[in-house]
């Protein structure tokens, strides 16, 4: 049956006007996006199918271009709209972030932060860039690595806080293998920034280590 001649409240596209985005599944979601489904499957079939094959939305988003387009019924037009959509998103964060009055704790940027890193998959390093009151004065992906790390060297970074003119920064990296725990590794390089950045009197708020879904605050552990 296709899915218009589905009960109105069971429509996708009238179940977000009627309820709202988060009242849907991810299948759901994914079937406005597709619009059509394919011979034999509605949007619908075709979304669940999709979500199956890539291992769920967050793969699928992630996908890169040729994993992307050889799913069914997908191709380069789906995919440039996927990147559209994400960038969009992106952009989205980086403005709400921008416009928040000040960072005043881990939630007020993990949010920016997982849009930014979350689906990278290698390791980045990246600097979030405060001013005196902790309004956002900018965000600078400084190094990147392979799926086992990235080489971050401690002058660079004092560098880059210091051509903001930072009085305060947030840092932040992800973990591509989707767990956001910090390693000692990753313990020991706080320590060291921490200290490089004190001796020009730039102090870091936070360490915010981003996984699949989820963020681990240096903060929050009581380890700054």
């Amino acid at each position: 049956m296709a899915i218009r001649d589905w009960p109105a409240a069971e429509r996708p596209r009238e179940k977000l006007l009627a309820r709202g985005a988060a009242a849907l599944s991810d299948a759901e979601l994914l079937a406005i996006f597709l619009r059509t489904g394919v011979t034999g499957s509605t949007a619908v079939d075709l979304a669940r199918q999709l979500l199956q094959d890539f291992g769920g939305l967050r793969p699928l988003l992630a996908a890169d271009r040729r994993s992307f387009c050889a799913g069914r019924g997908l191709g380069d037009a789906k995919y440039v709209q996927l990147q559209a959509v994400l960038e969009m998103a992106r952009r989205y964060l980086d403005a709400e972030l921008r416009e928040t009055p000040r960072i005043t704790d881990a939630r007020s940027a993990e949010r920016y932060l997982q849009a930014q890193l979350a689906h990278r998959p290698y390791e980045v390093f990246a600097l979030l860039l405060l001013d005196t009151r902790h309004q956002v004065l900018g965000f600078e992906e400084l190094f990147r690595g392979t799926i086992d790390g990235a080489s971050v060297y401690p002058r660079e970074v004092v560098k880059t806080a210091l051509a903001h003119h930072a009085a305060a920064v947030i840092l932040a990296h992800n973990h591509p293998s989707g767990v956001a725990e910090p390693s000692s590794a990753d313990r020991r390089l706080t320590e060291r920034l921490v200290q490089a950045l004190g001796l020009v009197d730039i102090r870091v708020l936070d360490h915010l280590v981003v996984g699949h879904g989820d963020t681990v605050s240096f903060a929050e552990r009581g380890w700054l």
